[in-house]
């Protein structure tokens, strides 16, 4: 299926039929899902009520399984900046556009004082435009160990606060990384990069988003990105517990361009 798009009036062809995920889903088998921030892996289980079992394979006449996970810790997530102030700031107020011209950027952190950081130079040098809204990092080296790894207490790399300045600067709404958090795993609460990110000390920007826990292979380049609405206020999304996030099994995905 090719779509005809046009943004900023140049005009694109996109087969909607072949998108490209790149979210790390949630895994039944807990040494297969990746895991952060110092708690269990997600925990499946068959309802049982009065005899009755969800289990097919035990006799019932569906499979009917509660899911107990943690968006931050196990699976691709976005959130707004109601991750770290007080307030309702849902992601269904936050999302007004659904698709983006994005780029897709590669880097590699840099050394620095027992950390690896990504540094507001090494993203200068690899945005080739500037006016685009949304941004993907894909740090290296890559491989698809980033989709099963537990990454508590293994210090990943983390944004420099001056990178996430750039990007906010820069007009940066929607920031898509490969990682546990744009922070420091162990900051003291700090967490200078979100709130760099959504100038939680002026303007705040509820309309930003921060991806994290993507996985972008190696053969991807670059791409549009939709960001997928769920309402996280209706009974059917009640597994969501935090509102200032999506998190999801599709969450995003990506076209290629013709």
């Amino acid at each position: 299926m090719i779509a005809n798009i046009t943004i900023e009036e140049i005009d694109y062809k996109i087969d909607l039929s072949d998108p490209i995920d790149i979210s790390i889903p949630i895994n039944p088998d807990p040494n297969l899902n990746v895991n952060a921030w110092y708690i269990d892996p997600p925990k499946f289980k068959t309802v049982e009520l009065d005899g009755w079992v969800g289990s097919t394979s035990r006799g019932g006449d569906v499979n009917f399984n509660s899911i107990t996970f943690n968006p931050h810790s196990h699976c691709t997530h976005t959130e707004t900046v109601g991750h770290i102030l007080t307030g309702d700031y849902s992601v269904n107020h936050a999302l007004k556009t659904y698709f983006y011209l994005s780029e897709l950027i590669s880097v590699y952190p840099k050394h620095i004082g027992g950390d690896f950081i990504i540094t507001k130079a090494e993203i200068q040098s690899k945005i080739c435009n500037p006016n685009i809204k949304s941004l993907i990092i894909r740090t290296l080296p890559n491989n698809e160990s980033k989709k099963n790894k537990n990454y508590s207490h293994s210090n990943p790399p983390y944004l420099e606060e001056d990178a996430a300045i750039y990007l906010r600067e820069i007009g940066i709404d929607h920031l898509l990384i490969d990682l546990p958090s744009v922070d420091k795993e162990k900051d003291d609460g700090a967490l200078l990069c979100h709130n760099a990110f959504w100038n939680t000390y002026g303007e705040v920007r509820v309309s930003a988003t921060i991806t994290e826990f993507i996985y972008v292979d190696d053969l991807i380049n670059i791409i549009i990105l939709s960001l997928v609405k769920i309402n996280t206020t209706g009974s059917d999304c009640d597994f969501i517990k935090h509102k200032d996030m999506i998190s999801m099994y599709l969450f995003p995905y990506y076209f290629h361009l013709f």
